[in-house]
């Protein structure tokens, strides 16, 4: 167009002109970027490359609706929106924030919040003359423009990354120069572009193609003699030189063709829907339509089974899920075959992926209709029924036989174990019993070493049980230490708690404390003693299993400034006479009299009403009623609650079980331990402290300051009182546990105490002391007189 006059009257051509020449020139740039990535250039969500015939276009967008992953791809126009080409299919983005670019250093990447970038080529050289182009072809190329801009260089372009399609110009094959391989790999689902289990390769040597599945050949075309053929409607070529070796498929018209290698495995021709390959119909053991073997056949499936997409209305609970959505669907059908029980599957997720698997009575649960779920379902192949059903019965009848030899030779050999076992335990129960009636030692479980093993009253509990109900002897588990060894919480599989001692490598005990405990703990009975339940005998591990106490330890408040409160008198006298009671039935009720050795404070255990159970009986000894002492060379207990006789000579009876429950009596009224109370101007111990207030007539003062209610002051002197009965060095003014239950029990008058074991204060106060020198703050008489009847 040419404006030659500039007059007056032609001013308004003139800017007609003026406007249609800037409106054209900017027409024409649009339409020459419409293609194109410049350096500097991006393109997000909202914008498209579309290729200069307008049948392909680039872009970001999502598969589904109901996932926010959106990829890169290029997808043809007008054609239901196929996918050509993927280029994140392992990393989706997030929509709001996808950008491919093109930077001034030559740089094609793709971003996205919060993921690194996905660089699709980066030049050791940088250079700001590259475009990258969407071809006619649907292939989208980077370039570097030579000077003047008539040649370019490729730098990198899609076709050399195929996804799942393979489209007229794209190779299959490898590049000898660069080692690049080219190869097709299936989706893991319809909306799920992540690499498949499925893998299409071109092999040069063989000059076939090749389908693998998860590594492993499944299916090959057989070898392709022409360089140039025909196949499956596809004109295909293939070329090989010393640069390259690969397969192509052409086109001879404007029709669009392509291939696509399917997550089931099938190969198939889009341009006509033909099967190119049947991958999925390859079982492993077939070999028929290009198949490969690499295994045999399932036991339960016959040749000619094959998994058919049916509609069906199923029963739930005939359904089976395993929702893993790195299993694609081809994996599905690899399960389900070599499952006999399964007979169909289908996907778990909406975009493919995952399985749902269908077991056993299809037909019984199943409505095969229109409008149903889709389901891959087994279809029997009727010609092998027959003989399957006679293997099946032969199996039955072989195992039906081994199955009653088995079962008899079973009875055989148990009956011959228990009449063994019995007559064993007859013959040792006999020893056993001869020793106690002409043996003066006392009874321990260091008689035959299994012994215990034919205990039947006890449940045996295996490692593993003890290890699954103790969390692995998890410390979160772990209630205290003792001299045995370490105590946790257990809880079994019917839900009851219990408490898990297990014997420490470490252990000052040993293995013949832990059997003499389970020996007599197992024959004890009573409300105040712990009861064992069981135990545990793995290699070198020795375990007791107890009832679950859940307050743990008469020591755990006692001897705490802040959880002593919530042991008002009420409860310390509940305590006091609930382990009286237990040690009676030692010493008296018990099948044979026991001496427990280590009563303290850490072995009285509190259930949660707060009642006390003695436990730890790795060091109690057992006697016949006949005798009454014994003496040890091997001292064993824990200072302060041993009695004088005990040890300094190694003489025990059931009057060191006395000072014991002595020493713990006055810790439970004063709240603090024997051998940790110290008086700095006169040495003493918490028994010699009890009994210089005794004589000051003060012994109220021994009272815990923690008891912020007042307590029944006689009760509490009573106990004070026969606390220093019981710890008399003298062992024979000790009282008997009958006696002390009396004492505590009513209020008669009691003996007055004498000097006790252990006490090195200075003593002034010899003689008869008359009732009102000494600690009372009752009126009633108390007798002067040193005798205790029946001692």
């Amino acid at each position: 167009m040419v404006c030659y006059k500039l007059g007056e009257s032609h001013f308004l051509l003139v800017l007609t002109c003026l406007w249609l020449w800037l409106w054209w020139s900017t027409r024409i740039h649009v339409i020459a970027a419409y293609h194109s990535l410049r350096p500097g250039d991006t393109l997000n969500s909202t914008t498209e490359l579309c290729s200069e015939n307008d049948k392909y276009c680039l872009g970001f967008s999502q598969f589904s609706s109901a996932h926010n992953s959106t990829y890169l791809r290029i997808y043809a126009k007008g054609k239901g929106d196929w996918n050509m080409w993927i280029g994140n299919r392992n990393q989706p983005l997030d929509m709001d924030s996808a950008v491919l670019s093109l930077s001034h250093s030559g740089v094609l990447k793709i971003e996205s919040k919060d993921m690194e970038p996905i660089i699709l080529y980066s030049s050791t050289q940088p250079s700001n003359n590259t475009v990258a182009t969407l071809m006619n072809t649907s292939n989208f190329v980077l370039q570097r423009l030579q000077p003047g801009g008539t040649e370019s260089t490729v730098l990198w372009q899609s076709f050399d990354y195929p996804t799942d399609k393979l489209l007229p110009g794209m190779k299959l094959g490898v590049n000898h120069k660069t080692g690049r391989n080219w190869s097709l790999v299936s989706s893991m689902g319809y909306a799920n572009p992540a690499l498949g289990a499925f893998r299409l390769e071109w092999e040069p040597r063989r000059r076939e193609l090749l389908i693998k599945q998860r590594g492993q050949l499944c299916w090959t075309s057989g070898e392709l003699g022409k360089n140039i053929g025909f196949m499956h409607n596809t004109h295909y070529m293939i070329v090989s030189n010393d640069d390259e070796s690969y397969f192509t498929i052409t086109t001879l018209n404007e029709e669009l063709t392509r291939w696509e290698l399917l997550k089931t495995g099938q190969l198939i021709n889009r341009n006509g829907d033909d099967n190119v390959a049947r991958a999925d119909m390859c079982y492993g053991y077939n070999t028929d339509g290009g198949c490969q073997k690499w295994e045999d056949i399932p036991f339960c499936r016959n040749p000619g089974d094959a998994f058919e997409l049916k509609e069906v209305y199923l029963n739930l609970n005939l359904k089976n899920f395993l929702a893993n959505s790195s299993y694609s669907p081809s994996d599905c059908r690899d399960t389900c075959w070599k499952n006999c029980s399964c007979d169909g599957f289908t996907d778990y997720y909406d975009d493919g992926t995952g399985c749902i698997f269908v077991y056993l009575n299809l037909t019984e649960g199943a409505d095969f209709a229109s409008g149903g779920e889709k389901f891959y379902i087994l279809v029997k192949n009727t010609h092998h029924k027959g003989t399957k059903k006679w293997i099946w019965i032969s199996i039955l009848i072989v195992a039906a036989l081994f199955s009653i030899c088995a079962f008899i030779l079973y009875l055989a050999l148990k009956k011959r174990k228990l009449r063994f076992e019995d007559k064993n335990r007859k013959e040792m129960e006999i020893n056993k019993m001869e020793d106690l009636a002409t043996s003066n030692r006392f009874y321990d479980a260091r008689d035959p070493e299994d012994e215990f093993k034919k205990r039947q009253d006890l449940k045996v509990f295996s490692y593993t049980s003890v290890l699954l109900a103790s969390n692995d002897f998890s410390t979160e588990n772990k209630l205290g230490q003792g001299g045995f060894g370490p105590v946790y919480k257990g809880i079994q599989p019917n839900g009851q708690e219990v408490a898990i001692k297990r014997l420490s490598k470490t252990s000052s005990q040993g293995t013949a404390e832990f059997k003499n405990e389970l020996m007599l703990i197992g024959e004890l009975q009573h409300m105040n003693l712990v009861q064992l339940l069981g135990y545990c005998i793995h290699g070198e591990e020795r375990i007791l299993i107890y009832e679950y106490m859940h307050n743990k330890s008469l020591d755990f408040y006692l001897f705490d400034g802040t959880r002593s409160k919530l042991l008002d008198w009420k409860k310390r006298f509940n305590i006091i006479e609930g382990i009286s009671q237990g040690l009676l039935y030692l010493h008296k009720y018990s099948r044979l009299k026991v001496i427990h050795r280590d009563l303290k404070a850490s072995n009285i255990l509190l259930d949660e009403n707060m009642n006390p159970k003695i436990s730890d009986f790795g060091l109690a000894r057992m006697f016949t009623r006949q005798e009454s002492t014994t003496n040890t060379s091997r001292i064993v207990g824990t200072y302060g609650y041993m009695s004088p006789e005990y040890a300094m000579e190694g003489v025990f009876s059931v009057k060191s079980d006395v000072y014991s429950f002595g020493v713990l009596l006055l810790e439970i009224v004063s709240g603090r331990r024997n051998t940790s109370f110290y008086d700095g101007d006169r040495f003493l111990n918490l028994i010699g402290h009890a009994w210089e207030l005794w004589n000051e007539g003060a012994c109220l003062k021994l009272i815990d300051p923690s008891l912020t209610e007042s307590p029944d002051l006689d009760e509490v002197q009573r106990c004070i009182h026969i606390g220093l009965l019981c710890v008399e060095q003298n062992a024979n003014n000790r009282p008997l546990m009958s006696q002390i239950i009396s004492m505590l029990s009513n209020k008669n008058p009691i003996t007055l105490p004498q000097r006790p074991a252990f006490y090195f204060g200075s003593e002034t106060f010899d003689g008869i002391i008359s009732s009102t020198e000494f600690c009372t703050d009752s009126t009633k008489a108390i007798t002067t007189s040193r005798e205790i009847e029946s001692r």
